[in-house]
């Protein structure tokens, strides 16, 4: 084994473990910023260090130190300890393992070798995330258990409830995109949304699947256990439900599960449904073949959209009434320089890039950073979704949950299933 192909496995596993880890922190962040602007709050602007504020992430920091240093307690009448303590670590698992299958970029080909860009190169992609999403559920129920509580006995039961409703329509929906797909490999899923419908459209799976796609996201709210269809948690009901005699860092695992579960999921939508790493009109081929175009773009394009950024950063960093010598004015100035930092950073590389190392394997991994970053810039938009949705939706009841899934979902899944049928025997 060559030395590249070392550092290749090793970005690979990277990717698959630091990736959603990472995202916790934006999303959280995400989250107290949405919900601070749907409900025309200031949202966290309050803990800095040193004055920096880096717009509320810096409260994502004081929230890891007080998990951290918070004291852990296991209540004494729970008997079953090791089984309460298992539950948030089964909860985090999953939803980590969950990425393992999801491409975030094309094969790459390097002379005569070809990497796959998953974290775990399987080929039986779909069922990988089918076989493991169901242990999450385990866990929900397992902390309930074991917590010997009524509301957190509640939330389990609340949570086996939202299993066996959503469960049947997410695969039913998934039944009927693979069978336009014609295969359950993740990659070959991804490269097949490459193409064009009729010359011009992205044959994305929103386009092909139009009413799995609606199926198959509001199942995936239920999977998550978001609003609104967080039933197993619902603290106006059932105070915190499953993990209601939970804290410290067993609370925070719970906490790291769901915001990983969350970005593992709108990877999943992503991949299936919004084209996974693929640039709308420039498949991978293209993409290679006018590499030295879109460098060259990018440097065009990307000072200027700096300089609208940096203006966007200086209109909403300072204080909202005359201040001397604004500390918040001071904070902006720092960081409009380091954003101009990155993109003479960016510039000088992609400089070098056009000088020194056109053609070859330069341009693949040019292309396979195109098609991270946009594969991540989707998912983010998706995971902006939830959040938009949370603080949008009041919380169903769990009948109303049942009702959805078995009378409306499942129906029309099937249906879905009748009609793909009978368009793809119809035009092969």
């Amino acid at each position: 084994m060559s030395l590249l192909d070392i550092l290749l496995i090793l970005l690979r596993i990277a990717f698959g473990a630091f990736v959603p880890l990472s995202f916790v922190a934006v999303l959280v962040w995400m989250e107290r910023r949405g919900a601070g602007f749907f409900q025309d709050r200031a949202g966290p602007n309050r803990c800095h260090v040193m004055g920096f504020r880096a717009g509320g992430l810096i409260q994502n920091l004081a929230d890891g130190v007080k998990l951290i240093f918070k004291e852990d307690v296991v209540p004494a009448h729970i008997t079953h300890k090791f089984y309460f303590i298992l539950a948030p670590m089964l909860v985090f698992v999953t939803a980590l393992l969950c990425f393992a299958v999801i491409p975030f970029a094309d094969v790459l080909v390097i002379g005569s070798k070809e990497y796959i860009m998953q974290a775990v190169p399987l080929d039986i992609g779909i069922l990988w995330f089918l076989a493991i999403v169901g242990f999450g559920v385990y866990g929900i129920i397992l902390a309930g258990w074991s917590s010997h509580n009524k509301y957190g006995v509640l939330g389990g039961l609340r949570a086996a409830s939202q299993v066996i409703s959503y469960e049947i329509p997410m695969g039913l929906a998934l039944v009927s995109l693979l069978v336009v797909y014609g295969t359950v490999n993740m990659t070959e899923i991804a490269q097949y949304q490459g193409q064009l419908l009729f010359g011009f459209i992205p044959m994305w799976g929103v386009v092909v699947q139009p009413l799995g796609v609606i199926i198959f996201i509001i199942a995936a709210f239920a999977e998550t256990n978001r609003t609104p269809f967080d039933l197993a948690e619902g603290e106006s009901e059932i105070v915190a439900g499953f993990h209601v005699e939970y804290s410290s860092m067993k609370f925070a695992l719970f906490f790291l599960g769901e915001y990983v579960a969350m970005f593992v999921s709108s990877a999943l939508i992503v991949t299936l449904y919004f084209g996974s790493f693929q640039i709308p009109w420039f498949a991978t081929e293209t993409l290679l073949f006018y590499a030295t175009e879109v460098a060259v773009a990018i440097m065009v394009g990307l000072p200027i959209g700096a300089y609208f950024f940096a203006g966007w950063i200086r209109k909403n960093n300072k204080s909202h009434y005359d201040r001397p010598n604004d500390p918040r004015r001071r904070e902006a100035t720092v960081y409009i320089g380091l954003l101009w930092l990155m993109v003479m950073l960016v510039e000088v590389v992609l400089l070098g890039y056009l000088v020194f190392a056109q053609n070859g394997i330069a341009d693949r991994l040019l292309v396979m950073i195109l098609q991270t970053g946009t594969f991540l810039i989707k998912t983010t938009m998706m995971c902006f979704v939830y959040v938009w949705v949370r603080w949008t939706l009041p919380r169903f009841r769990y009948d109303q949950l049942q009702k959805i899934g078995w009378e409306k979902l499942m129906p029309l899944a099937l249906l879905n299933i009748f009609i793909t049928s009978a368009v793809i025997v119809s035009f092969g």
